[in-house]
């Protein structure tokens, strides 16, 4: 897989001049030009990416599916993720890219702080829509953040991490906006992702039921998915899965004769112990003693 491991390299592959800051860059789309050449058939950047982006047309593969890249204003990609675009199908259109190497986070609270931003692992077609008044406080940040990469000096990394950090807290606040406004197909999704763990644990489980397994037949991202739940209803995915899955042991610990080892294994536990340790943490009784009770 090719890797394109520089910000002055992405610089090159879009007919740019080198960048003034050698970890940071604001890229103006409607100054770019994408070179013809063969690593955009399949890529990782070594660098993350936000991208604000007007009338962008075309088809980019992003981990193992293609999506439609004018679906939505703003998206995020984080560093090593695969990727392929498809020039001939491409229209740049306007915009801006806001790349930055996570060397640049050094030393600096947004190293460790930056994974509690989700949506850099949403898939592509999950992208924010933004109003006018959004997209331009958000450009008006960008346009900071290209103005300070114009002189480096001691200061640089500070302020321009502290723009990045405040683009970053706006699009958490547009994103909790986004889930809200698009109440209709929040429901039906809220709704259909209850009728998958539903169907789950009434057919036969070989394994336990996991976020990604729900969020894949959902055609969703893991973390899209946990965000969305947890806006609509104060837990993420993993909350709900093991919820589901408490209320369907107490339902065969009561009702039936089954072992809790038969139980465990019907839940897809590999291990009885596993199951035992995770019903006594979310009920404070072991599955024995909750049986019991009903004796």
């Amino acid at each position: 897989m090719n890797a394109i491991n520089s910000i002055s390299e992405f610089h090159r592959l879009l007919s740019l001049p080198e960048p003034r800051h050698p970890l940071v860059s604001v890229i103006n789309l409607a100054e770019s030009i994408f070179l013809e050449d063969e690593i955009w058939k399949g890529f990782v950047n070594r660098f993350y990416c936000v991208a604000l982006k007007r009338e962008a047309k075309g088809k980019i593969r992003y981990g193992q599916q293609h999506y439609d890249y004018d679906k939505g204003v703003l998206s995020f990609t984080a560093p090593n993720q695969v990727q392929q675009l498809d020039l001939q199908n491409m229209e740049c259109g306007s915009g801006y890219l806001l790349i930055f190497h996570p060397d640049f986070l050094l030393q600096h609270p947004l190293a460790n702080g930056i994974h509690h931003y989700g949506f850099f692992d949403y898939a592509v077609n999950e992208a924010l829509h933004l109003s006018a008044e959004e997209e331009d406080d958000l450009i008006t940040i960008l346009h900071k953040i290209d103005k300070e990469c114009q002189h480096i000096d001691k200061y640089t990394q500070e302020i321009i991490l502290t723009k990045i950090e405040s683009l970053l807290k706006y699009s958490n606040r547009f994103y909790e906006r986004q889930f809200l406004t698009r109440k209709n197909n929040n429901i039906a999704l809220l709704n259909r992702f209850e009728q998958l763990i539903d169907d789950y644990f009434n057919s036969e489980v070989n394994s336990l039921l996991t976020v990604h397994h729900i969020a894949a037949k959902m055609n969703l991202s893991p973390n899209y998915l946990s965000d969305l739940l947890r806006i609509h209803t104060g837990q993420n995915t993993q909350q709900h899965i093991h919820e589901k899955l408490i209320a369907k042991a107490k339902e065969k610990l009561s009702t039936t004769n089954l072992s809790v080892s038969e139980i465990a294994y019907n839940l897809g536990f590999e291990h009885a112990q596993s199951f035992s340790t995770l019903f006594k943490k979310k009920t404070n009784l072991s599955p024995l003693e909750f049986r019991q009770a009903f004796n």
